[in-house]
């Protein structure tokens, strides 16, 4: 597990490299972007100079990394210019001031998308491995690909029409704010709750649904067969502890892809969250707050497949008792 970690860490310290190279080859300038094309040279080279942009890309690099690993994302170059005009120092002109909230807000999306989507995909699969080859077998597997072979935003526009538009069941736009109510929250996190769980079913149900059946041919299973024991029984009791490692690898992942991979859904429904204020910063050209963003992604991308291994190891009797 410490070597997992390490290799974890190796991973995020390269990612950070790519993030932060990746993000300064965009195309444009901030300070063009907020001054306009008609700014004059003076002044654009004014700002870049105040916001840090003059330096080599090696020194502002090693000065991220360092005040990221203290906590300090740094501070939003849009909030930062609008207080060098004011004269007013906004609190919330920090990094990390404004990603936290539209991460909450992220986590519960993701959250309500795993409580949906796992039970549902594990079911899923179980029952297509009991009735094998069966219509009910086929019916899934074609509904699930037909879901995982669709863009988000297809599905996602799909599901508007379908229950905002020809059947008014749900918010069509996701305008969450504070203090709502957490009734009225989950209402408006439903759709693309329900539009991220048709992208992620998929997945963990044809995984469920192929360890099982990689299992059924095996003699303790055929000898519980033989004792008289149900199907069902047999699935539940003998078959499924004995594929957790897989099944618990495919959530895992499908997990980091809701945290990491909602940013078009959120983009579709105006959901206040992480992948929306990514897509935000970017057309604004805030280093600072895309850099962070990337970051994020990377760090629960890499920390949940971690969780991953690190649950197989746990799962299974082989691997936590190597010979």
């Amino acid at each position: 597990m410490l070597q997992r970690l390490g290799f974890g860490l190796l991973t995020l310290l390269i990612v950070s490299m790519v993030i932060f190279g990746a993000v300064n080859l965009l195309p444009g300038d901030f300070a063009q972007a907020v001054l306009g094309q008609s700014a004059t040279p003076e002044a654009v080279a004014a700002i870049r100079t105040q916001l840090g942009l003059d330096q080599p890309l090696p020194i502002r690099y090693v000065a991220w990394l360092r005040d990221a690993a203290r906590g300090d994302l740094g501070v939003s170059f849009a909030q930062a210019n609008f207080a060098s005009f004011t004269g007013r120092v906004d609190p919330s002109a920090t990094v990390l001031a404004q990603i936290a909230p539209r991460f909450a807000n992220t986590m519960f999306l993701a959250g309500v998308t795993a409580v949906i989507a796992v039970p549902l995909a594990v079911g899923l699969g179980i029952l297509a491995a009991l009735w094998r080859d069966t219509a009910f077998d086929k019916g899934a597997n074609i509904a699930t690909l037909s879901s995982i072979s669709s863009p988000e935003f297809f599905l996602a526009y799909i599901l508007i029409l379908l229950l905002a538009v020809v059947n008014p069941v749900l918010p069509s736009l996701s305008n969450i704010f504070p203090g709502m109510s957490f009734g009225e929250r989950l209402e408006r996190t439903l759709l693309p709750a329900l539009t991220l769980t048709l992208v992620v079913t998929a997945h963990m149900m044809r995984m469920t649904r192929a360890a099982i059946l990689n299992l059924m041919a095996q003699p303790y299973i055929e000898m519980a067969r033989l004792k008289g024991m149900r199907p069902f029984r047999v699935i539940w009791r003998h078959a499924l502890p004995n594929a957790l490692a897989p099944i618990v690898n495919v959530v895992a992942l499908n997990l980091a892809y809701l945290v990491t991979g909602v940013v078009v859904v959120e983009v579709v429904f105006v959901y206040p969250g992480i992948g929306q204020l990514f897509v935000d910063s970017v057309k604004l050209r805030d280093i600072p707050v895309v850099q962070a963003c990337c970051l994020i992604f990377a760090a629960a991308y890499i920390l949940l497949n971690l969780t991953a291994d690190i649950l197989s190891i746990v799962s299974n009797p082989r691997l936590r008792h190597p010979k």
